[in-house]
């Protein structure tokens, strides 16, 4: 039987901070409009929380019946080490996707933007075809773009949206450097699992670049959303505060450059999470005040 320590290992939450951060980022634009309204923004967040979760378990589901994770560096799997039969890791994924759909009605509701209905029925789809289904769309190198899509600009704009009833250029900035950092999260997850991932016929963006170019993707994936934060004080000054970021996001970026592989990764994939979290927190402060 899986004890509740193995579901919440295969829920991996080092990969939270990239639900977290844009709802932080998107409140903070709201609040730079005078509208921010906290109900919301939990709402949204725990659209957010639960489309994670729902996305690593389905992922842990699909990878694991195809053969992908077994042998894997990292978080337990609970479908390749048999910690859990594939049938309950798949439950565990809809029912959290049904969390998702369940909150995300409430905030709809509340906001009065039927369209984002629709918004988030693609979301759902795209946590699970990502690894599910006949194509999965993040065995064909596209899980960045999905990732830079629902977990940046969707996330972040929509709550904004949610509170203020439109989105001001700087909730787009904030979107597009949250994207990036997503995509961060997910390339230095995937540049761990090269060597896995091609012989398992995976073709990741990390795959495709290959090992040296997917390093420098990653260290681009860091420092450029620092620097778009700092673009934001053009209209909010205390934004300047994701300044303090661009030392960690280079310490990141060094560690990765100079060749850190295989276990030496997962500090760096904590890291990466670690300064997404942050710069929602700083950006979406900053933006507040």
């Amino acid at each position: 039987m899986t004890t509740p320590q193995e579901w919440v290992a295969g829920a991996r939450l080092r990969t939270l901070p990239a639900a977290a951060a844009p709802v932080l980022v998107g409140t903070g634009a709201a609040a730079q409009l005078d509208a921010a309204k906290p109900g919301r923004a939990l709402l949204a967040l725990g659209v957010a929380l639960a489309l994670q979760v729902g996305v690593n378990y389905a992922n842990d589901y699909s990878d694991g019946i195809r053969g992908t994770d077994l042998d894997r560096v990292g978080p337990l799997r609970l479908t390749a080490s048999g910690a859990a039969t594939p049938r309950a890791v798949r439950t565990a994924a809809f029912a959290m996707f049904g969390v998702a759909a369940l909150l995300g009605l409430w905030l709809v509701v509340l906001s009065g933007a039927w369209w984002l209905l629709a918004v988030g029925a693609l979301a759902i789809v795209a946590a699970w075809t990502y690894t599910g289904g006949r194509s999965p769309y993040g065995y064909r190198g596209l899980g960045e773009v999905g990732v830079f899509v629902f977990f940046g600009l969707v996330a972040v704009l929509g709550t904004t949206y949610t509170q203020a009833g439109r989105v001001p250029w700087t909730a787009w900035v904030g979107a597009v450097a949250v994207g990036l950092l997503a995509c961060a999260l997910l390339m230095v997850n995937n540049l761990r699992d090269i060597p896995t991932d091609v012989l398992a016929g995976k073709r990741t963006l990390a795959v495709r670049l290959g090992d040296r170019r997917a390093r420098r993707a990653y260290a681009g994936l860091v420092i450029v959303p620092v620097l778009l934060g700092i673009v934001c004080a053009f209209a909010a000054p205390w934004a300047l505060l994701v300044t303090v970021l661009l030392a960690p996001a280079v310490v990141l970026a060094v560690a990765v450059l100079v060749g850190a592989r295989g276990r030496a990764l997962i500090p760096v994939l904590g890291g990466t999470g670690m300064l997404e979290l942050a710069f929602g927190v700083l950006l979406g402060l900053g933006l507040a005040l």
